[in-house]
């Protein structure tokens, strides 16, 4: 199992792995920002500050399609081993989220690479946490040892 690591970068965390590969992203629940003229001013007071937040945003790689690549040059049963195992992949999700009773997350395109579906789902918090690292963590990790469990990670 994983020891995972925070890293803060423009509002938002990218989540390390044991191997300190990227394995997503966390974007903590701030509070309605949209009416506010610099709200990447607000974040960092915020943070500064050791204000708390409920949860946020998870965001990690879904599937890989092993499909949609430009020099794709595969055989009828290469295809069909593809869908065979992305449909296998997207069962494990099913279960995941059934696991953690979310029945609110999305589904994206990579902004990294056309041919991966990355998954975004809230993360509600036992207590209200303070934006710094280690905490965000201590409450995070529980998911996301459950991702590697589920083989998701």
């Amino acid at each position: 199992m994983g020891l995972w690591k925070l890293e803060f970068e423009d509002g938002y965390f990218r989540i390390f792995d044991s191997k300190k590969l990227v394995a997503g992203y966390f974007d903590p629940n701030y509070g309605d920002l949209s009416k506010v003229k610099n709200p990447e001013d607000v974040i960092l007071s915020k943070i500064k500050n050791h204000d708390t937040v409920l949860g946020g945003m998870i965001m990690i790689p879904l599937v890989k399609f092993k499909l949609f690549d430009t020099d794709l040059n595969a055989s009828i049963s290469e295809v069909k081993q593809n869908v065979t195992r992305v449909s296998s992949h997207l069962q494990k999700w099913d279960v995941f989220l059934s696991e953690i009773n979310n029945t609110s997350h999305f589904i994206g395109i990579s902004h990294t690479d056309q041919d991966m579906l990355t998954m975004t789902f809230p993360v509600m918090f036992s207590k209200p946490t303070i934006l710094e690292k280690s905490n965000l963590l201590e409450e995070i990790s529980p998911v996301l040892s459950l991702l590697q469990k589920s083989e998701l990670l």
